[in-house]
C-alpha cells in the first residue's frame, strides 16, 4: 500500500452502500482549490485566509515521549518515575523536524495533514498490508465510527453487531433512524453461523436485509472475547456472501495476549490478522486509534477504506468536523518519522511491551478473582486473550430468589424473559454501588431486541448475569474492588427475602 491508492483496484462495485445523504453531499470546492497549491512547488497564494505563522503565539513544541532503545521500555518507563529514559521530540518554526509547526497549525484537508496520514498509512501498512486501501484521520475511535455509520446507513435501516456491545457506540446511529440486529456470541466472539442464520431468515417485512457489520474483533468490550482467525474469515465469507459493507473497531488489537499459562506475553507473538488484512473486495472500513495505546486525550485516530469511501469520508469531514488537531498531527509524525522519534520500528517495540505489562495487569487481576470473588462460588470469569476487560458470569441459577417459571401463570407471555434474573443483576448493581464499587453491568451492553423478532426460547433478558470488570487501572483498585465484590456476593445470595416490587411481579406474572 502507498500513500494513495494501491496499483491494486477492487473489481467489486461497492458504491450502492453509500447512504443518500452521502450521494448528495458535494465536496468543499474550497477545499479542493486548497489540494491544487501542491500542483508545483512555491506557488504564490493569495486565496486563503490562513492566519500568517509569523502572527502564532506558538514557534516551538517540545514532547518528552518514553525512550524506546531498552528491551521492556513500558517498564522501564513505569518504574524509573521521572529518572525514566527519554526521548525529546520538536515541533518548529525555525528548527528541522518532520512536520514543521507553520504547516502543521494551518488549515488542511479532511483526510489530515499529508504527512500525518503518510505515517498512519505506513503504520496501517506495517500491520496490515491491505489492498486498495487509503488512510482517512479522525478524531479518535468514536468520531470514525460515526462517520462511517453516516456514510452507509439510511432510515429505517438495521445493522448488525455482537448481542452485548458497547453502548456508547451503538447509540450513535439511532438518531438518523438506524436500528440494530443482533448476533449471538459465545466465548469466542460473534458466532458466524448465528449471523448466517440472521442474515437468511431475515423478514422483508423488518425492511431491507442489514448491510453493515460493525465489529470488534479483539477484546471486544464489553466480554473480552477475540475472534479467532477460522472466524474471522468465515465473518468475511459471509460479508461476501451477503453483500455487507464491515466496520472493523479494532482499539485493542495492540494488546493481545499469550494465555494465563505463560508469565507474560512474548515480544515475539504475532498478532492476529485483521479483518482489514483479508479485504479483497474492498468492503472493510477499519477503525484505530492511539487511544489505547499513548493516552485518550489524544483524540486522533483513522479510517482505512477503499479510495471509494475515502473520498466520501472527505467530504463528509470537510463539511462537517474539518481536520483533526495539529497538535495530535504533528506529534504522531514526529513520532514515527521525526528524526528523533521512534519510527515504525520503535512504535512496535512499544506496543509490544505495553501488552507484556496489560498481560501482568491481566494476572495480577485474575489471581485476585480466584482469591476473592471466585471463591465465593458465586461468580467465575476466564482469562481475555486480548483488551482491558474482563467479563464475569454471576452463577445466578444458585440464588435462592431466581425464579425460572415466569411464563407459567395464566397471564404469562409466550415471549419475553422466562426468569426474573434482570431484576436480580439489578439488585447486585445496587448492592456494589452501596457498597463502595462502580462495575458495569451487562444490561447497559445488550442490544435493544424487537419483541417480534426475539428468541423466545433464549432470550437476551436471561442471558444479564455477567459484570465487565477491567485491570487497566491500579493493583490498589483492584485489591479494593474486588474484594468488595465478593463480600456483596455473599451478602446477596445469603438473602432469601424479596423485595415487595419483586413480590408483586412475581404474584402477577
Amino acid at each position: 500500500m502507498t500513500f494513495g491508492p494501491s496499483s491494486y483496484v477492487s473489481q467489486v462495485d461497492l458504491s450502492h452502500h453509500l447512504s443518500s445523504e452521502a450521494r448528495m453531499r458535494k465536496p468543499n470546492p474550497m477545499k479542493a482549490i486548497w489540494k491544487l497549491t501542491r500542483r508545483k512547488p512555491n506557488m504564490v497564494s493569495l486565496a486563503n485566509g490562513d492566519p500568517h505563522f509569523s502572527l502564532y503565539p506558538i514557534r516551538r513544541i517540545e514532547y518528552e515521549m518514553a525512550s524506546v532503545d531498552q528491551a521492556d521500555p513500558v517498564a522501564s518507563w513505569r518504574k524509573a518515575g521521572p529518572s525514566a529514559p527519554s526521548t525529546k521530540l520538536v515541533s518548529s518554526i525555525y528548527e528541522p523536524c518532520a512536520l514543521p509547526l507553520q504547516t502543521g497549525l494551518q488549515y488542511s484537508h479532511g483526510a489530515g495533514l499529508p504527512d500525518a496520514q503518510r505515517v498512519v498509512t505506513d503504520l496501517t501498512n506495517f500491520y496490515h498490508n491491505p489492498p486498495d486501501h487509503v488512510c482517512t484521520l479522525a478524531l479518535g475511535n468514536s468520531d470514525g465510527i460515526a462517520k462511517c455509520f453516516r456514510l452507509l446507513g439510511e432510515p429505517g435501516d438495521h445493522f448488525l453487531a455482537d448481542e452485548f456491545s458497547f453502548s456508547s457506540i451503538t447509540n450513535v446511529p439511532l438518531a438518523q433512524g438506524i436500528k440494530w440486529a443482533s448476533v449471538k456470541m459465545d466465548e469466542g466472539g460473534m458466532i458466524p453461523e448465528d449471523l448466517e442464520n440472521v442474515l437468511a431468515n431475515w423478514d422483508p417485512e423488518r425492511g431491507r436485509r442489514p448491510h453493515v457489520l460493525y465489529i470488534v474483533p479483539c477484546g471486544q468490550n464489553p466480554t473480552g472475547s477475540t475472534l479467532s482467525i477460522e472466524r474471522r474469515r468465515q465473518i468475511y465469507r459471509i460479508s461476501q456472501r451477503y453483500d455487507l459493507m464491515i466496520v472493523e473497531d479494532d482499539p485493542y488489537y495492540f494488546l493481545q495476549y499469550d494465555s494465563s499459562s505463560a508469565s507474560s506475553t512474548e515480544s515475539s507473538t504475532p498478532f492476529v490478522p485483521s479483518l482489514l488484512s483479508m479485504d479483497t473486495d474492498g468492503r472493510v472500513l477499519r477503525v484505530d486509534s492511539f487511544s489505547k495505546i499513548m493516552a485518550p486525550g489524544m483524540r486522533l485516530g483513522w479510517i482505512t477504506s477503499s479510495a471509494l469511501f475515502h473520498e466520501h469520508l472527505v467530504s463528509y469531514t470537510d463539511a462537517s468536523t474539518h481536520h483533526p488537531h495539529g497538535f495530535g498531527q504533528m506529534l504522531i509524525t514526529e513520532l514515527l518519522a521525526g528524526p528523533n522519534g521512534w519510527q515504525i520500528e520503535g512504535f512496535d517495540r512499544w506496543v509490544r511491551s505495553l501488552r507484556a505489562e496489560y498481560h501482568r495487569r491481566r494476572e495480577h487481576f485474575l489471581a485476585l478473582f480466584e482469591r476473592e470473588v471466585a471463591a465465593t462460588g458465586f461468580a467465575e470469569a476466564a482469562a481475555p486473550e486480548a483488551g482491558m476487560f474482563v467479563w464475569i458470569r454471576v452463577a445466578l441459577e444458585r440464588h435462592p430468589r431466581l425464579r425460572a417459571d415466569r411464563r407459567l401463570g395464566p397471564k404469562a407471555a409466550r415471549v419475553g424473559p422466562r426468569t426474573n434474573g434482570a431484576a436480580l443483576m439489578e439488585e447486585l448493581f445496587e448492592r456494589c454501588l452501596d457498597a463502595g464499587l462502580v462495575i458495569m453491568p451487562a444490561s447497559i451492553f445488550a442490544l435493544p431486541v424487537d419483541p417480534k423478532y426475539a428468541d423466545a426460547e433464549d432470550p437476551v433478558e436471561d442471558r444479564l448475569n455477567y459484570l465487565r470488570a477491567t485491570f487497566a487501572g491500579t493493583e490498589e483498585a483492584m485489591e479494593q474492588g474486588l474484594a468488595i465484590l465478593g463480600q456483596t456476593l455473599r451478602e446477596f445470595f445469603a438473602d432469601p427475602d424479596a423485595d415487595e416490587d419483586e413480590q408483586k411481579s412475581m404474584e402477577l406474572a
